[in-house]
């Protein structure tokens, strides 16, 4: 289910107070820029819940950065690495987990979010352009975003799958605050469904 946000959220959520009508974990997904390590924080705050970057976990067992890994293992090792950490931790109840944004391109991974019970896969939404306005500063440690045409396509080719997640939540106008009323209460409203 899509959700577009078309106005502003003014109000606050308070869920804590009604915990049966939440799944057990939230997991955010969507491209980079769309907020899921600024808007996941946000949402666990409010929950009481955990809030874990799979590729902070990644980066800290490995001991070393996530370009690093791609430049010595390759993509498809690392993706086996990530679908494994996703795995461990998507285990775990009263958890935000924002997910890399490449990690929806693998089946597997997909299927895992899809299926497993108490999950709610949420995908934050962002046109390209608001990508790169709030990565622009950031080429340095993400080199794709210097390659535009190359970046057109990685997001022409995960929008589908991320469009798959239990629900989308449009986010290019919304401040984080904003952003995660909308994930908390589309999360309610699906949950009652």
């Amino acid at each position: 289910m899509r959700v577009p946000i078309l106005e502003p959220v003014t109000t606050s959520i308070q869920p804590q107070t009604t915990p049966a009508l939440l799944p057990r974990r939230i997991v955010l997904t969507g491209f980079m820029g769309s907020g899921k390590s600024t808007v996941g924080p946000l949402i666990a705050a409010r929950l009481g819940w955990r809030f874990i970057d799979v590729d902070d976990v990644i980066e800290a067992e490995a001991g070393c950065t996530i370009a690093e890994l791609f430049a010595r293992h390759g993509e498809a090792a690392f993706r086996e690495r990530e679908h494994a950490t996703i795995a461990r931790l998507a285990a775990d109840d009263r958890l935000v987990l924002a997910l890399g944004g490449g990690a929806i391109e693998r089946a597997a991974t997909r299927e895992l979010l899809l299926s497993s019970p108490g999950t709610l896969l949420v995908h934050l939404e962002v046109e390209l352009a608001t990508t790169l306005k709030r990565c622009g500063g950031t080429a340095h440690t993400r080199p794709i975003l210097a390659d535009q045409a190359n970046l057109a396509g990685r997001y022409a080719r995960r929008l589908p799958l991320y469009r798959t997640a239990h629900l989308s939540i449009v986010v290019d106008t919304l401040t984080p605050t904003q952003a995660a009323d909308a994930v908390l209460r589309a999360a309610q409203a699906h949950e009652n469904h």
